[in-house]
């Protein structure tokens, strides 16, 4: 016993599992927030806070997925969406005012790439998350995040469209990583814009998430095809009222917000 004791302490650490621990490293996120404050398009800083933070909100995602209609068959799946949405042939599949359309639109307009965040997510290259249930749905919320960015209205290209969905994701998730990140871009703005319409399109955004069914047990690959209005319609997913005014305030007063 004396030597497998000897074993284990000499024994290197085993990386944790991403979602198997509920330990949160709050100084390492501060830092990572601080810099990412600094340039919002730092987005491996995004993915620092998300992983310092967000503990066990993988488990407790998938947990949730299995108990939702039609999720067993979507884990048991375990279909990686980055490498679907890479399909270009899927990508042409879909017709206009779908769902998917506008997501190709919004590729186009953006000049992203469904490998995109991945490609920066730094728990792609941990081998120990890549073969993991929670490593897999952590990556699923990753690929679906610009598809959010579709079904909610939010800009992806701008700092108040990205703060109002990180917002609206914190309500579906509960991951508190959310919740900090878009916590600090909305008291920066006041500082910077020295009114509270960012902040008040922030917390629209909190609430919408909060009305809205889940979009996390959502079979993408189905909801693509589905009418854009429809979708919008049948997921609760109401039209960001504070966004598009504070957008338009923003607009007149030459900032961005952040």
């Amino acid at each position: 016993m004396a030597t497998l004791a000897t074993e284990r302490a000499g024994a290197p650490e085993t990386p944790i599992v991403y979602g198997t621990s509920s330990r949160r490293d709050w100084k390492g996120a501060w830092v990572a927030l601080r810099k990412l404050l600094s340039d919002s398009n730092d987005t491996v800083q995004a993915f620092r806070i998300m992983r310092a933070l967000n503990a066990d909100t993988p488990a407790r995602q998938y947990r949730k997925l299995l108990q939702a209609p039609g999720g067993g068959r979507i884990a048991y799946r375990r279909v990686e969406l980055s490498e679907r949405f890479s399909d270009p042939n899927f990508i042409a599949s879909f017709a206009p005012g779908t769902v998917g359309a506008a997501y190709r639109d919004f590729l186009g307009a953006t000049g992203y790439t469904a490998m995109g965040l991945a490609d920066v997510s730094e728990a792609q290259h941990l081998e120990d998350e890549m073969e993991h249930p929670y490593g897999w749905i952590g990556r699923r919320e990753r690929d679906v995040h610009d598809i959010w960015h579709v079904l909610t209205g939010y800009q992806a290209d701008e700092p108040l469209g990205e703060s109002c969905l990180i917002a609206f994701s914190y309500a579906q998730t509960d991951g508190l990583g959310w919740a900090v990140i878009s916590g600090g871009a909305a008291l920066k703005s006041l500082r910077i814009t020295g009114e509270s319409a960012f902040l008040r399109a922030v917390w629209e955004g909190y609430r919408n998430g909060k009305r809205a069914d889940w979009l996390s047990g959502e079979d993408y690959e189905q909801l693509l095809h589905e009418p854009l209005a429809d979708a919008r319609k049948r997921l609760n997913i109401p039209e960001p009222v504070r966004y598009h005014q504070a957008r338009k305030r923003l607009a007149e007063q030459g900032l961005t917000g952040l």
